[in-house]
């Protein structure tokens, strides 16, 4: 409420409309964090919507079946991890080198964390629902997908500006890294330590030859 001060008629304040499209990443940004402890099948789309505080009715406004929902989370996902890869593997103040280790690292430190929040989407779903939803698994492709390749656009930043010693086959090489951090994440989640990130890491170092 605001109150003017010459007089004390009181002014409803005035809320700010939240449009179609903020209204639908909003759900999707609510749902994340509860998909992320429950995966995609133990979630119903009452939870989510109670916790978005968005009516039932209203849910097939935004997404026409819980399937293409699932479709929509995975794509803000990859937009948002994709824009964050950006960020880091620009920066060509630093070698080549010293970003693909410093996103490694990151990698490690957050998926070996108790932190839910810092997660990965894909390594929570991709065995999940790859079998139950074709669409879900294109979308698990295609985002893993573009990934490797902004790995190996990094790694021949790096063969360019003599960070990484050659010969190295960037698209070969980004693809095995990726294959085997993933891979070691799932690790992580079934033994509850991160000796298998730790393993990655060395297998990394040796394979770019940094080590």
């Amino acid at each position: 409420m605001i109150i003017e001060m010459n007089s004390p008629r009181i002014i409803p304040a005035i809320t700010p409309r939240i449009t179609r499209t903020d209204m639908r990443q909003h759900i999707l940004d609510t749902a994340k964090p509860i998909i992320l402890g429950k995966g995609f099948s133990a979630v119903g789309l009452n939870e989510i919507l109670r916790a978005a505080d968005v009516p039932k009715g209203s849910f097939y406004h935004y997404f026409k079946s819980k399937e293409l929902f699932g479709v929509a989370l995975l794509e803000s996902y990859f937009v948002d991890y994709l824009a964050y890869i950006d960020r880091l593997f620009r920066n060509r103040d630093v070698p080549a080198a010293q970003r693909l280790i410093s996103y490694w690292s990151s990698w490690l430190e957050s998926q070996a964390s108790d932190d839910m929040q810092g997660k990965c989407l894909a390594v929570k779903l991709g065995g999940e629902v790859s079998d139950l939803s074709e669409a879900m698994r294109e979308a698990l492709q295609h985002g893993t997908d573009q990934i490797i390749a902004q790995l190996a656009i990094c790694i021949r930043d790096g063969l360019e500006d003599g960070s990484l010693a050659e010969p190295t086959d960037a698209d070969h090489t980004a693809l095995i890294l990726y294959e085997l951090w993933l891979g070691a994440t799932l690790l992580t989640k079934m033994r509850r330590n991160r000796s298998a990130m730790e393993n990655a890491m060395t297998a990394t170092l040796k394979m770019l030859k940094l080590s």
